[in-house]
């Protein structure tokens, strides 16, 4: 079978551990046995995997040397964060699949994913980025730079950035011919660097694109049999955190679309992943999603853990 797999945060920075290149490192390398496991069984794989804290550690990096060398635009922060955490993996799972006796070759590919410029997240942009600022040094980096900000839950002023919808994703046919060839390709990292069609090219754009979305639109253009959603939990849940709370098995999009109207998922958290696995389900039938967490995958994949979201 071919499957598209979203590593989520943790499978990439231990909340409780330091912020270091070597501490992300060993993370990855507990995160990508499941990957090797369903490699070693016979099923092709593409990895995507998301950048939140990274790409923001590159702001800051950028924001803070800006007096010494010129601070770089976010989508180049973007292209950053992909190519150091997609090393990450490379090694990782490069060195797990040959102490198993696998060679095969794992190539991270620094992608493109189009935006349309007239997505209305780009009127109102609500994706905070980068470091806090005073509300003086907030407002001063608006007018000296046309940055958008916000007052962030009583934490202080960050920059906000808009999270537009992927389109299509630039790279693709580069996926394919490596996918084609057996190798294990890591794209769309971080949700993919945002562009927007300018001439005959491209032009990148200060957004975020989810990057659960970037990988349903991966899994639907690449024909995949399943999206896997890696995340934190090893089900999808309704009434998270209450007394009452349920996990599920199985969802199917007319249960999603009613909790997710009623609000059962959260905005930063669980609602992108079930709108990834809905966008991917309905894009043709017979597809199916599964959200999971890392060490139930090998269960999930067999129908005994995780919840499975069918059209």
């Amino acid at each position: 079978m071919k499957f598209v797999i979203a590593l989520g945060g943790n499978a990439l920075q231990d909340d409780k551990g330091p912020a270091t290149a070597e501490a992300q490192l060993e993370v990855v390398k507990k995160s990508v046995l499941g990957i090797a496991d369903l490699i070693e069984q016979g099923h092709t794989v593409m990895v995507s995997h998301g950048n939140g804290p990274q790409v923001g550690r590159i702001v800051i990096q950028n924001e803070t040397a800006s007096a010494v060398t010129p601070a770089m635009p976010f989508d180049v922060c973007g292209a950053m964060s992909q190519g150091y955490i997609g090393y990450h993996i490379q090694q990782a799972l490069k060195e797990e699949l040959a102490g198993r006796g696998i060679n095969k070759n794992v190539v991270s590919l620094v992608t493109q994913v189009e935006v349309d410029a007239n997505d209305k997240a780009f009127v109102n942009p609500t994706k905070p980025i980068g470091p806090f600022y005073k509300e003086e040094e907030a407002k001063k980096l608006q007018a000296e730079k046309g940055y958008s900000v916000k007052e962030d839950s009583g934490r202080g002023w960050r920059r906000v950035v808009a999270s537009p919808k992927p389109v299509s994703i630039i790279e693709l046919e580069s996926v394919k011919t490596l996918n084609a060839a057996g190798h294990v390709v890591i794209t769309v990292g971080g949700g993919g660097i945002p562009v927007v069609k300018e001439g005959k090219g491209y032009k990148g754009v200060a957004a975020v694109i989810d990057k659960d979305l970037a990988s349903a639109k991966l899994a639907e253009l690449m024909e995949a049999d399943a999206l896997i959603i890696l995340t934190a939990v090893d089900k999808v849940a309704i009434n998270f955190g209450k007394p009452n709370q349920e996990n599920l098995a199985t969802l199917n999009a007319a249960q999603a679309k009613e909790y997710i109207v009623t609000g059962q998922f959260g905005v930063g958290s669980m609602l992108p992943k079930v709108e990834a696995a809905l966008m991917f389900t309905e894009s043709k039938a017979g597809r199916k999603a599964i959200i999971t967490s890392l060490e139930k995958v090998a269960l999930a994949i067999k129908g005994e853990d995780g919840t499975i979201v069918k059209n």
